[in-house]
């Protein structure tokens, strides 16, 4: 099981629940200290708590490689892959525009494994890339994975943080593939309603259960039933009541269940929307 010091795991839910977006891979020393999670731990943990299936996000190469690899050998696991806006315009500042492109071809070979279901995450980041070139980098890069998204049919995942009007510019101009997802939604009503005019699926993260996100909460009451969708963003994003401690698919029901209050709705009921509604934004699996 995870390591020692990790939050209690809830209740199960009533009905089983997918988490639309996770990090199996990544170790942050400032949430786990020394202890390295073991992914089969945090798989079954979920497991324990009705969160039967996970889809694994790999946002840099060597992220993106080693999801692929896991999730051959896990059924109910499935793959994003792309690189993270961030990690566009460190790469470029780092190795010029070759390394780029180099990590293009990558992620190109990986995303047309079966176990990938989708591109993402990808997006843009202004909160921590602020410069005009990097935040140029990323709107390239971004249009690059719209692209491959469009070309192998699969499901875009968005990373859309201080960027807002011009994620939704990019995706109109370029044209968005059949199937969006806007990971960790951070907009407000309004852009929640653009969203649902387009038929794009917002996820929600423990961000929902925060005192202070009412705007956010505003937002979710603009999503219709059949575009919802839950997530950890695991390790990061720990739902209330374990906000500030490292997160794992194991906690999801506290949002679950945060989601089903605020929309006035059973918790079983709940959880088989956002099941059926992962099956169909990543297809079922």
């Amino acid at each position: 099981m995870p390591a020692e010091g990790w939050p209690e795991a809830p209740v199960p839910l009533a009905a089983p629940v997918i988490d639309t977006h996770t990090h199996l891979d990544v170790h942050d020393r400032h949430l786990h200290g020394d202890a390295q999670p073991d992914p089969e731990d945090l798989l079954a943990r979920a497991r324990e708590v009705n969160v039967t299936k996970v889809v694994q996000i790999g946002c840099d190469l060597e992220s993106a490689e080693w999801s692929v690899a896991m999730a051959q050998d896990h059924p109910e696991v499935v793959v994003g892959v792309a690189l993270h806006p961030n990690d566009a315009a460190r790469m470029v500042e780092r190795g010029g525009h070759s390394a780029i492109e180099r990590a293009w071809e990558r992620i190109d070979a990986l995303a047309r494994d079966h176990t990938v279901r989708a591109v993402g995450e990808t997006g843009l980041d202004y909160y921590r890339t602020r410069d005009a070139d990097g935040q140029a980098v990323q709107q390239e890069s971004f249009r690059w994975h719209i692209a491959l998204a469009k070309e192998l049919d699969k499901t875009l995942v968005i990373h859309d943080r201080d960027s807002h009007d011009d994620v939704i510019r990019f995706l109109v101009e370029e044209g968005p593939p059949r199937t969006v997802v806007f990971h960790c939604f951070s907009g407000d009503a309004a852009m929640a309603r653009i969203c649902a005019q387009n038929g794009w699926y917002m996820s929600f993260a423990g961000v929902v259960t925060y005192k202070n996100a009412q705007e956010l909460r505003d937002a979710l009451a603009e999503v219709p039933d059949e575009l919802l969708l839950v997530e950890t963003d695991a390790p990061y994003l720990t739902p209330v009541p374990h906000r500030g401690q490292v997160n794992a698919s194991y906690l999801m029901p506290h949002t679950v269940r945060a989601l089903a209050r605020e929309r006035g709705v059973e918790e079983a009921v709940m959880a088989t929307t956002l099941y059926d509604n992962a099956q169909r934004a990543f297809g079922a699996w």
